[in-house]
């Protein structure tokens, strides 16, 4: 009977959810659950509701208890890396977001969503990326200000040891004040040489330097080494297409068949590539270890 109810109150909130009512709907669907807190659907749904108020903790809480009651729920992962990402945590959504990819592209039911949710992953990719980029310009423009800010303390220092030398008569004025200008001098250019070595080992003057979406694998989403390309167009890093042809002979994205005599290099693309790691040598390999949220909430979800 209970069950019953809350199957009522689930359709009477996907009413409203359709017509854009989120607020109705989200009461509704929090009424089912009081009837039947064992269905996972019911949280999903209601996270849905909550994704589009942007109550992004209720959205995160859902989508926990969702995939408690049912751990390869796609649709809670799917939710869960939005709400995640909502609240500036990218390491957490792109987990729940590759999940979420995993599971999608291991039923064939749900590959219709595969572009939408590999499109989630790339901006919970980016999004780290951007942090990564932002802490990396913080700390170079930091360093250089500190080392500036030695070789400052050292030219007063200098500066106020001839003062002193003056004073007490080791020096005569004149020659004090030519000592003087000889240190400042010196200073100006150890500064101005410190500052230009930092601007010829970033060329771009520390500014962001962001990842192109062409250049990312759709399977893996990092940065292709050797690209080929597919029938439909797409194209992927060799390796992780192969291995993934090797368990499925099908394209990851539309499930058709394809076999690893289907692919083609993509020399342009595979130049690109290049181009692009050579440009940004070291970095390219260092923003792929990101440091954790530092948020445990959803931790345990890791076990899933």
């Amino acid at each position: 009977m209970a069950e019953y109810a809350a199957e009522q109150l689930k359709n009477k909130g996907n009413a409203y959810f359709k017509n854009g009512e989120y607020e109705e709907a989200e009461t509704l669907y929090s009424q089912a659950i009081q009837k039947n807190s064992k269905n996972p659907l019911l949280f999903t749904n209601r996270a849905n509701a909550r994704l589009k108020l942007e109550k992004w903790e209720g959205v995160i809480d859902d989508c926990i208890r969702s995939i408690e009651l049912l751990k390869d729920n796609m649709k809670a992962f799917f939710y869960l890396a939005q709400a995640q990402l909502s609240i500036n945590h990218p390491n957490e959504a792109l987990s729940s977001a590759l999940m979420a990819y995993e599971l999608c592209t291991k039923s064939a039911q749900q590959t219709s969503n595969a572009a939408t949710i590999s499109a989630l992953v790339l901006k919970c990719k980016k999004a780290k990326w951007d942090i990564r980029e932002r802490d990396r310009i913080k700390r170079r423009g930091d360093l250089l200000a500190d080392l500036e800010s030695a070789l400052e303390l050292q030219y007063k220092k200098d500066a106020d040891d001839i003062e002193a030398r003056i004073e007490g008569g080791e020096l005569g004025r004149i020659e004090g004040q030519e000592e003087k200008e000889e240190r400042k001098t010196e200073f100006e250019k150890k500064r101005d040489d410190l500052r230009t070595a930092f601007a010829i080992s970033d060329p771009e003057h520390m500014q962001k330097r962001e990842v192109p979406d062409y250049l990312v694998d759709g399977i893996t989403f990092e940065i292709m080494h050797d690209p080929v390309v597919t029938r439909n167009g797409r194209s992927y890093e060799r390796a992780t297409l192969i291995e993934h042809l090797k368990r499925s002979p099908t394209d990851p994205l539309t499930r058709e068949p394809l076999k690893i005599e289907d692919l083609r290099p993509n020399i342009a693309l595979k130049e690109a590539c290049t181009e692009f790691m050579e440009a940004n040598s070291g970095w390219v390999y260092d923003c792929e270890d990101g440091v954790r949220d530092g948020d445990t909430r959803w931790a345990h979800l890791s076990s899933f």
